[in-house]
């Protein structure tokens, strides 16, 4: 794969784990000690502690479904930048839960494991709350 596809990979990766609840898998998406920032939702340093949060609010979610699309990225050697799209839909066992639209900017590093994110800003567009 190229350097492109390997990112995509990556992103694709992060959605597959918190939606088919295997949030170990964040561990080969995040560095250790990387920075994400979620806005309102929260803030944390490194794949141990975001893999943490999304176990913890995931956990009453009886359906998840995020959608990754537009990816830009740039690549300069063993660093690269991408802007990937995300629809997350985020429902409870009664079907009510919400919807979270915007985008995350991401920075990643390659290391021997392949491409990790170092760094993640997720900027909100919409958020709504969705009924049964």
């Amino acid at each position: 794969m190229t350097d492109s596809e390997e990112l995509v990979d990556l992103t694709i990766r992060y959605a597959t784990a918190i939606d088919s609840q295997q949030y170990q898998l964040l561990s080969t998406v995040f560095t250790a000690d990387a920075e994400l920032d979620y806005g309102e939702v929260g803030r944390w340093r490194g794949a141990a502690e975001v893999t943490e949060f999304m176990d913890l609010a995931h956990a009453g979610a009886a359906n998840t479904i995020h959608r990754m699309t537009n990816q830009v990225i740039a690549v300069d050697g063993d660093n690269a930048t991408a802007r990937t799209y995300v629809d997350a839909l985020i429902l409870g066992p009664e079907g009510s839960g919400v919807n979270a639209i915007g985008f995350y900017d991401d920075e990643a590093v390659r290391t021997a494991d392949g491409w990790r994110i170092s760094k993640r800003t997720f900027t909100s567009v919409r958020l709504t709350m969705v009924g049964a």
